[in-house]
């Protein structure tokens, strides 16, 4: 089985915001030291199944940039070392923690992307999300990150807070275009089970957005970035096109099912239809003495439910799927064969899908209700 990339998780957090339902703790930075060699003992482990070079690295959180620089410098080596890379390299920040010594080091270490939380520009609606960074510290990561060689960039927005306007959302598109990314990621707030947000909205402490006005600021997303020179190229993602291809390619991994490998606690990896996902605790992350961790899901897709996860990735893309596609997955969906055909007939006749440029995809109509027409795909 050919990896085509990897995704490597930094369960620490100097807060956790009441949105997140990722996996993270706050970090005391007592077991940074043991976590990192144990994410390289990982590595090292994995390294035989890892022929060729990989297209795509991930650092994701948590917030990797919580690090210390002498711990980013061991882990970069040993990714050199063990995860061959000739692509695109991406790390997750929080602005609070750019630092110019972490950006120089990020460098040095081939990393060519960052992906920076800024989620709002309105300190209301940061204190809204429990989300604690200071709105002018995103421009000063950009300015850092920017000087030490990282050109492409991406932002993380937020809409549908609680108490949030559609004029408010504007204003934060406004702010992130004013600072140039090559990538904008906007995405309406979930209320993921068990988070502190979700058990203030059913304590009646917080009222969510208004289903309407969520859908004009995603209205107002689309329209505004367009403008910008974005191309909307998947339901939450826009990439600026005067970059060059700026589209996030190791997104588009998971987007195309393709093959990725897992690293750290709670990491989920794919190979082929065999899905798997690490142990979500640290500690025995920590404590196993195997080198590879333990495994705390394991799922072999059969044929008809990996086509389904096709259709619902495929179709997550705004370019669609190909009919040549669309007619091969129906083919491997077995049994479930005629409920997609129908599923798929059913949505062009309301408009929520099209054939279009030999393509089926979402129509604009679609990617409001983008949810209702995956579901009856899968």
């Amino acid at each position: 089985m050919l990896v085509h990339g990897a995704y490597l998780h930094v369960p620490f957090c100097f807060h956790k915001c009441h949105y997140c339902d990722f996996y993270s703790i706050v970090d005391s930075q007592d077991r940074q030291a043991a976590f990192v060699k144990r994410l390289i003992d990982e590595m090292q482990a994995a390294s035989p199944w890892i022929r060729h070079s990989l297209e795509t690295m991930f650092v994701g959180g948590g917030t990797p940039t919580l690090l210390r620089t002498d711990l980013w410098k061991r882990l970069l080596d040993a990714m050199a070392e063990f995860l061959p890379l000739a692509g695109e390299f991406t790390v997750e920040a929080n602005p609070e923690t750019v630092t110019d010594e972490l950006a120089k080091v990020l460098v040095a270490g081939g990393v060519n992307r960052v992906s920076i939380g800024a989620q709002s520009f309105d300190a209301r609606h940061l204190k809204a999300l429990e989300r604690w960074h200071d709105p002018a510290n995103v421009r000063r990561s950009v300015e850092i990150l920017r000087d030490a060689g990282i050109d492409n960039l991406n932002l993380d927005l937020i809409f549908a807070v609680p108490g949030q306007t559609v004029d408010d959302w504007r204003r934060d598109l406004d702010a992130a275009l004013a600072l140039e990314p090559t990538h904008i990621s906007c995405y309406g707030l979930m209320y993921e089970h068990n988070t502190p947000l979700t058990k203030r909205m059913q304590a009646g402490e917080i009222t969510p957005v208004d289903q309407d006005i969520e859908a004009a600021m995603y209205e107002a997303v689309i329209e505004q970035l367009a403008a910008a020179g974005f191309e909307h190229y998947e339901i939450s993602n826009w990439a600026r096109r005067a970059s060059g291809d700026t589209r996030c390619r190791h997104n588009l991994l998971y987007w195309r099912n393709r093959n990725w490998w897992a690293f750290g606690p709670s990491a989920s990896g794919h190979l082929d239809g065999l899905r798997w996902k690490n142990i979500a605790r640290l500690g025995e992350y920590l404590e196993c003495e195997s080198p590879l961790p333990p495994i705390m899901d394991v799922e072999r897709v059969d044929q008809p439910t990996r086509a389904g996860e096709q259709f619902m990735l495929g179709l997550r893309l705004v370019e669609g799927l190909l009919s040549a596609e669309v007619q091969a997955l129906l083919a491997r969906s077995g049994p479930r064969a005629a409920a997609r055909q129908a599923a798929i007939e059913g949505h062009l006749r309301s408009g929520l899908l099209e054939m279009r440029d030999d393509r089926l995809r979402l129509t604009r109509r679609g990617l409001l209700l983008a949810n209702d027409v995956l579901v009856d795909l899968v």
